[in-house]
């Protein structure tokens, strides 16, 4: 079995080597990258399970290219930066990273994170990938919502792993600790902002009225609940 590939973007080789020499320690394989425009044409010819990136790039700014890869990529995205606001963090799990490591970090830390990120996709071992719903057909394979006349529409893959949780529990009240279990997320008050962001655009791409959601809805002072019937294939 081939082991995970992890994708290390930081413009401070030492940083580099340091990931990616623990990182290869633990069973990984890794590709570094200096600046964006070396990762981004790396990445048309490797696969990375995970993307390691850093905001302070000499060539593209940080958060959007953070934006693009959650956009156009399936693999994970853990932010490492200097930039230790909340607002830094709660903009890139907005953004679409699925966490966020502050320098100076420990790289046992990151690995732990790295195994954290892999493991919950292969502690499901999903064989299914299509899901309707309503007027729709979840394709995450694709990333890509289809409705009834065949228009696509996009996710990111942090939006899919809010979505499939919900598709995953029709009809039942899915808890923001069962989501922060679920999904990962160490800082509270960032990681519930990114969800409260995320199912926002979920409900956008739903096409669901804002004020009136038939589909997900929100249970003030607890979670969300997904109302539609769910048929797995």
């Amino acid at each position: 079995m081939t082991a995970p590939m992890v994708a290390i973007l930081d413009d401070e080789p030492q940083i580099r080597q340091l990931l990616s020499d623990a990182l290869q320690e633990a069973g990984f394989r890794t590709r570094c990258f200096a600046c964006a425009q070396d990762f981004e044409t790396g990445l048309k010819a490797i696969s990375p399970d995970i993307c390691l990136v850093d905001l302070g790039l000499p060539d593209r700014d940080g958060l959007a290219l953070v934006h693009r890869l959650a956009l156009d990529s399936g693999a994970a995205i853990i932010i490492i930066s200097g930039r230790a606001q909340v607002q830094d963090r709660v903009a890139g799990l907005e953004l679409g990273a699925d966490d966020y490591i502050i320098k100076p970090f420990e790289p046992i830390e990151v690995v732990a994170r790295v195994r954290a990120r892999l493991r919950q996709p292969k502690e499901a071992v999903r064989s299914q990938m299509t899901a309707r719903f309503g007027q729709w057909e979840a394709q995450f394979e694709r990333y890509i919502l289809v409705d009834e006349a065949g228009q696509e529409v996009t996710f990111s893959h942090a939006e899919g792993e809010v979505l499939r949780l919900f598709l995953e529990n029709p009809r039942r009240l899915v808890t923001r600790a069962e989501m922060q279990d679920a999904l990962g997320g160490s800082a509270e008050e960032a990681f519930d902002r990114a969800m409260d962001v995320r199912v926002s655009r979920l409900r956008t791409k739903l096409r669901e009225d804002p004020k009136n959601p038939q589909l997900l809805k929100t249970i003030y002072g607890a979670g969300y609940i997904f109302l539609g019937a769910v048929e797995w294939v």
